[in-house]
């Protein structure tokens, strides 16, 4: 080989080099481009040099500890933007329930200093009507977010299925280009390797790479997306147990579409919503809904031991949401009726349960903590009632409930939702107490348009501990502000 060959050999391999440099220069801002360099060998035929290769400088390592890094990243970033609207709503000193509760129990206050006083009275009613209101808000607004991440996570979805296509149809590609030329087609490679970076931001996953050169991407739970150059498909469904959830399944090879349990999506967009509406927005609303249920129930039994201006017994003052339970598809039996039991008021808990018949009786489960609840002797099976957690639930007995039959209950999830005011004439309002209280109320003697007595009472309501028999209605929603705050914090903490 002649002097100047070798001497061309080698300007050759520097043009390469150079585009490989001005390649790199140009694609700095491209994303999920990956710098190369040229690798240089002696040349095979009497001397000189050659090019071998122009490889991607990218470390596979490196790659999964971003990848990692970006699931976590995006699932917080997810979650605080979500939580951060209720935090912002409980928060608000002029917005918020806790001055408006204060207000309607002051109003009481000024009812029993002068108990015929129509501005009194009409003073408590208008209170009563505006905190009413302000529940029915507070949930609207919390059911709207409820919505809003429906749309999300059918969002979400469908982004993942599209790149899961993508990325099988590149392992299809690649596979061909390899094929052609024995070199591994480094733009292909950049393109799926940053379809893996948007998929992660998406949701957790498990990437296999299968002879060094496949991409296979599982659920964390083993289950496909991607396999070779087939991918599985998920999809946004509503939840048999709850026709108001979202929720994902998977269509498997067979074209059976099988729901997720929600722990399964873990990490990214998708995982920090489902995160954020099992930990933070579901307990919210049933912690609202709870709140409006025990100081409604607790003012009506209150406000019936008392009689108004005309000597009648009192009446609901307010009024709530009844609970709401749903039947799982393939049930035998149903639920007739379901609503508040007003004498156990206090075993009440803002938490949903599921309730499955095994040996011809109910188990009841906690759906936050799996817990099973002990319901003690609060099973009927001649009259199909089940009695639990502030709750009557009576069973439809044609036919009765059978082995296998499933129940999601939501005691306060919209309760709040129907919170009224039931009264309207303020002389309705009982401010007083009967003479003989021990009669039947039919005969119960009014006192006088002067008593008090049961006006006092009602405004006592303020400091007894009613919710939950734990907390009074200013404790409680504290401790939701509270709790939504802690969150709120610890998720800017972690993201920063």
């Amino acid at each position: 080989m002649s002097m100047f060959s070798i001497g061309l050999s080698g300007l050759n391999v520097a043009q390469n080099a150079l585009n490989t440099t001005s390649n790199n220069i140009s694609n700095v801002y491209t994303p999920g481009f990956n710098r190369e360099i040229t690798q240089i060998g002696e040349g095979r035929e009497g001397g000189g040099v050659r090019v071998n290769s122009i490889e991607r400088q990218f470390n596979t390592f490196v790659a999964n500890q971003l990848n990692n890094a970006t699931t976590q990243s995006s699932a917080l970033e997810t979650y605080n933007n979500q939580i951060s609207q209720i935090d912002n709503l409980l928060a608000d000193r002029d917005a918020g329930l806790a001055p408006l509760m204060q207000n309607f129990f002051a109003s009481l206050e000024d009812l029993a200093s002068a108990p015929s006083d129509p501005a009194s009275r009409q003073g408590v009613l208008g209170t009563a009507n505006t905190l009413s209101s302000q529940f029915r808000s507070f949930d609207g607004y919390l059911q709207d977010m409820q919505s809003n991440v429906n749309g999300q996570i059918n969002d979400e979805v469908t982004q993942i299925n599209n790149i899961t296509e993508q990325i099988a149809g590149l392992n299809k590609e690649i596979a061909l280009a390899r094929a052609r030329s024995g070199e591994a087609p480094n733009s292909l490679l950049n393109q799926r390797d940053h379809l893996v970076s948007q998929l992660n931001e998406r949701m957790d996953l498990r990437l296999n790479v299968q002879d060094g050169k496949t991409y296979n991407i599982s659920l964390p739970n083993g289950q496909p997306l991607v396999t070779g150059t087939n991918s599985f498909q998920l999809e946004a469904i509503q939840a048999d147990y709850d026709p108001q959830r979202t929720i994902v399944g998977y269509r498997d090879g067979g074209g059976n579409l099988v729901q997720l349990d929600e722990s399964t999506i873990k990490g990214g967009a998708l995982g920090g919503l489902m995160t954020f509406r099992s930990e933070t927005l579901d307990k919210t609303q049933n912690q609202i809904g709870q709140l409006a249920v025990s100081l409604s129930v607790a003012f009506n039994e209150q406000h019936k031991n008392g009689v108004d201006l005309d000597g009648q017994q009192g009446g609901d003052f307010f009024s709530v949401r009844s609970p709401q339970a749903y039947s799982y598809p393939g049930n035998v039996s149903d639920i007739a009726t379901i609503e508040f039991d007003a004498d156990n008021i206090d075993q009440l808990r803002a938490v949903d349960y599921t309730v499955r018949f095994e040996g011809g009786a109910p188990v009841v489960q906690r759906n936050d903590t799996g817990a099973v609840v002990d319901i003690g002797d609060g099973w009927d099976a001649a009259t199909s009632t089940l009695n639990f957690g502030g709750l009557n639930l009576t069973f439809s007995d044609t036919p009765p409930p059978q082995d296998g039959d499933r129940f999601e209950i939501q005691p306060v999830r919209r309760a709040a939702n129907g919170m009224e005011t039931n009264i309207s004439d303020i002389d309705k309002i009982a401010a007083g107490q009967p003479v003989n209280p021990d009669d039947d109320p039919a005969d119960w003697v009014a006192s006088g348009s002067g008593d008090n007595r049961n006006a006092l009472a009602l405004q006592n309501l303020q400091a007894s501990s009613i919710v939950g028999g734990r907390a009074s209605v200013s404790g409680a929603y504290a401790s939701i502000v509270s709790d939504v705050g802690n969150r709120t914090n610890i998720t800017q903490v972690n993201l920063e």
